[in-house]
């Protein structure tokens, strides 16, 4: 069984930006749920921000990346920054449409969309997408689904979700 699971590249989520009261605990806690999930052996997909934010977690939960295996994977990436007008890149009417698609091909899952997302819209959206494309294939024929977070806050649209795929 091979272990894949989504968190956002929220930098909120980085310990340089702890603060007393967390402003994202909900999505922490889901996102070092999923991590610890994955197990020991953990490949990342991700950007550069996404890799910083995908290093935390995992040093938070006592793991770190490799590459010599591929045991599990962590994709980091997220929907649209345009969700409100107070969102980091302020209303896009075209955002939660173009979340409500990602959204369906993640928890369905649906590769094909996924890997058909259009990375100009999402780059117009401020949606972090690349690596969500990129591992869009190893959703294929996926056996469970769990999504354990599902919200916008600070008009930004984050998931963090699992899925369990039967070995090839």
């Amino acid at each position: 069984m091979t272990r894949v699971a989504l968190v956002p590249g929220c930098l909120a989520l980085l310990p340089e930006y702890a603060s007393i009261d967390d402003p994202v605990d909900e999505l922490r806690s889901a996102c070092l749920a999923a991590v610890a999930w994955l197990g020991e052996d953990v490949r990342v997909i991700a950007g550069a921000q996404g890799a910083r934010v995908a290093a935390a977690l995992l040093a938070e939960v006592g793991t770190a990346p490799v590459t010599s295996r591929e045991a599990a994977y962590l994709i980091v990436g997220n929907g649209s920054a345009r969700r409100s007008e107070k969102a980091p890149g302020h209303l896009d009417p075209r955002a939660a449409e173009f979340d409500d698609l990602l959204g369906k091909a993640l928890t369905t899952p649906d590769p094909e969309a996924l890997g058909a997302l259009d990375q100009d819209l999402a780059a117009e959206l401020w949606a972090d997408v690349r690596a969500i494309v990129e591992a869009a294939g190893l959703l294929r024929d996926v056996e469970t689904v769990a999504v354990d977070y599902d919200d916008d806050p600070y008009g930004v649209r984050y998931w963090v979700a699992r899925w369990a795929v039967p070995s090839a």
